[in-house]
């Protein structure tokens, strides 16, 4: 069943049809109620895509991203799917390379390619300031997802993970912990180094050194995480306490102290940050930062799509996402 059977059933022509469909009031009363009528007897469903290409947009959002992490990509994508699809929207990827020199140019030719309606762009790739000036000549309205402001995106979504970070400073020194050390994250991301300013300004405020041999650099995976873990635990001194700045770090963390027959957290106090699923599945279970990432990813989508459907609408004011922290059985008082 096509819109020309419509038409030539209700003795009309295709256009007036349409219009019937896009709810123009430019049809008469009663021609509009015999093709209703029409409609209803026939059956016709309108092919949203069809429709979506006749008023010059595809019904297509898409997604840029380039983090390893599926416990982190996986709830931001379903919370984007979520949105799109009960808006009539269907979601495209686009992995990105964060450190590629082309990867302006590739995201560009990326949206005039796929003819996307709007960009999400997730983080570290969101941290390109040259990114949303590129798109805003395309005319492609895009959110950003970052730690930090980067300016260019309308209504981007901040995560305030610098005050976040503090807040296990502050519960590590609260349990007593002076020894204390970090794996950060790639100091290339802003993630990474907002955890470890905010981490760090919360020792600061307690006269806590966070001396050079206990501060790593990582790259938010297990491996790097467990060589640079092992490296710490096997100090003359070691730390009581370690921040993996993010769960699969921390995680690494604990495989790292029960291979040297350390218990967590009895002989090592481990924090991480995202709450991830495997916060809860690991054993002991992760004090950790929340990051809401399943509402965030709503809130990002019903902001592209709102600039979608009204492209002359002011631009959205940045929205600050609060972070909090989840105590749970891997951290505990210094003995």
């Amino acid at each position: 069943m096509t819109i020309s059977d419509v038409a030539s059933a209700a003795g009309v022509s295709i256009r007036t049809v349409s219009r019937v469909l896009n709810k123009s009031d430019k049809v008469a009363a009663d021609s509009r109620e015999r093709i209703e009528a029409t409609i209803r007897d026939l059956g016709f469903s309108p092919s949203s895509r069809a429709r979506a290409l006749a008023s010059g947009r595809s019904s297509l959002i898409g997604v840029v991203q380039d983090d390893p992490n599926a416990q982190v990509i996986g709830v931001l994508q379903r919370g984007i799917v979520d949105i799109c699809a009960a808006s009539g929207y269907e979601l495209v990827v686009h992995p990105a390379r964060f450190a590629a020199p082309d990867l302006v140019d590739n995201i560009r030719d990326f949206a005039l390619r796929s003819r996307i309606d709007g960009l999400i762009v997730l983080p570290p790739v969101s941290e390109v300031a040259a990114l949303p000036r590129a798109l805003a000549r395309l005319k492609v309205p895009a959110i950003g997802i970052a730690a930090v402001g980067v300016p260019g995106y309308s209504g981007a979504l901040i995560s305030e993970e610098r005050s976040a970070a503090a807040l296990l400073g502050e519960h590590l020194i609260a349990l007593g912990h002076r020894r204390v050390a970090i794996i950060t994250g790639p100091r290339c991301f802003h993630s990474a180094t907002e955890r470890e300013r905010g981490f760090r300004s919360a020792l600061d405020r307690h006269g806590v050194t966070l001396p050079d041999h206990y501060v790593m650099e990582g790259d938010y995976g297990f491996a790097t995480g467990h060589a640079h873990a092992s490296h710490l635990l096997g100090l003359e001194v070691p730390p009581t306490a370690i921040f993996g700045c993010n769960d699969i770090t921390a995680a690494a963390v604990i495989k790292a102290a029960h291979d040297r027959g350390l218990r967590v957290p009895d002989d090592l106090s481990v924090v991480g940050f995202d709450d991830s699923e495997l916060a809860s599945m690991i054993s002991p279970a992760l004090t950790t930062i929340r990051r809401p990432l399943l509402d965030m990813a709503h809130e990002a989508t019903r902001r592209l799509i709102a600039m979608i459907d009204d492209r002359e609408r002011p631009d959205f004011s940045p929205h600050h996402v609060p972070l909090g922290l989840v105590e749970r059985s891997s951290t505990a008082r210094c003995r």
